[in-house]
């Protein structure tokens, strides 16, 4: 069952166009993520959908029913914000109930349900607490607590954890996967620009720019599959390096020529006619290998080196690139500025996209 359709959607402030034509069928239940540049449109097609932003053209159904006209109370949604805007002389039971008591409902339905959000939420010893006694998580945690007990149909969430420190962010992030788990059939989608957020929460990803989607789809797919350069070096951390490449031979397996000279087979599925086209050649940092000068997909001085432990981040200077290629490599290694790299990658981890930048899968 679709539990939120978008159809047209489009969104302008006069002669300035922030969304144009936003098409999207959300299923009961999903966990979707909105992902983009500051200022593609994200929050705003979120408020649309909460009804606190007014549609320019296009139709919002809520399970069904057009909701375009609707005001916000009608909609069946609650809104988590980036900031807590919790009550401050209430506690955190009175915060959490007090929607339920403007909407008139019974003493018991209030306790349990106010009950039965602060167990998920793990906030039973903080109830007869201020917002002032507690910490940014538990007040984040209160929030959403409060949005719980109005039981809506979606649940909206605008970059909840932005104003938490990194050790908050990480539990606070494992209560809302805990919660997308308990609430099985209630929609969820959630706007951030931290990519650990939308690959480690999201059923799928939506990614926005300049008021368009780009693709949808997994996390996973995203990131093996990306529509686009765009795409490629948005999801990923550090983003794809691109280089330039040319279309030899096009088919089932094709054979390019890198900007080095080396030619390479890569099994991609596309067109006879990109033969003899130039390309962009996309390589993740996580994908390099270091290789032998004949076998090197590309051979630069290193920048500078960002030992992490765990990986080894190399920022290497390649000629003809107008920023520095960087290598994600496993464990500790001993580079050093100005020493000389080869680096290669396997043929499968390749990615290929036409001039105009889209993947050649795509096509």
């Amino acid at each position: 069952m679709t539990g939120l359709s978008l159809t047209n959607v489009k969104k302008s402030y006069g002669e300035t166009q922030v969304l144009q034509g936003i098409d999207l069928d959300i299923k009961q239940g999903e966990f979707i993520v909105f992902v983009g540049p500051s200022g593609c449109g994200k929050s705003t097609l979120l408020r649309m959908i909460a009804g606190l932003e007014d549609i320019t053209s296009g139709e919002v159904c809520i399970e069904g029913a057009r909701v375009n006209e609707l005001p916000a109370a009608m909609r069946g949604i609650a809104m988590v914000f980036q900031t807590y805007a919790l009550y401050p002389h209430m506690t955190v039971y009175d915060n959490m109930a007090f929607a339920m008591r403007i909407a008139k409902e019974s003493k018991d339905a209030i306790h349990e349900r106010v009950m039965e959000a602060a167990r998920m939420l793990q906030l039973e010893p903080y109830l007869d607490r201020l917002p002032k006694a507690l910490s940014g998580g538990q007040r984040q945690r209160v929030a959403i607590g409060r949005a719980i007990v109005r039981q809506p149909k979606v649940f909206l969430f605008d970059e909840p954890l932005s104003n938490l420190d990194a050790a908050l962010r990480v539990q606070t992030r494992i209560e809302i996967a805990n919660l997308k788990e308990a609430l099985t059939e209630t929609t969820m989608i959630y706007v951030t620009h931290d990519q650990v957020e939308a690959m480690t929460l999201a059923d799928r990803i939506v990614v926005l720019s300049a008021g368009r989607i780009e693709q949808v789809g997994t996390p996973l797919e995203l990131y093996t599959d990306p529509a686009n350069v765009f795409v490629a070096q948005f999801i990923g951390s550090p983003a794809m390096n691109i280089s330039k490449a040319r279309m030899e031979k096009a088919g089932e397996t094709s054979l390019v020529t890198a900007e080095s000279g080396l030619n390479i087979e890569v099994p991609v599925c596309s067109e006879e006619s990109l033969a003899g086209t130039e390309l962009q050649l996309g390589i993740r940092p996580e994908d390099f290998l270091v290789a032998e000068p004949a076998d090197a997909l590309m051979s630069g001085k290193v920048l500078f080196v960002e030992s992490l432990g765990e990986v080894t981040l190399l920022h290497v200077k390649v000629e003809g690139h107008d920023e520095a290629v960087v290598a994600k490599l496993p464990g500790i290694l001993d580079f050093h500025k100005g020493e000389k790299i080869y680096l290669k990658a396997e043929p499968e981890k390749i990615h290929l996209f036409n001039r105009e930048g889209v993947s050649l899968k795509h096509l």
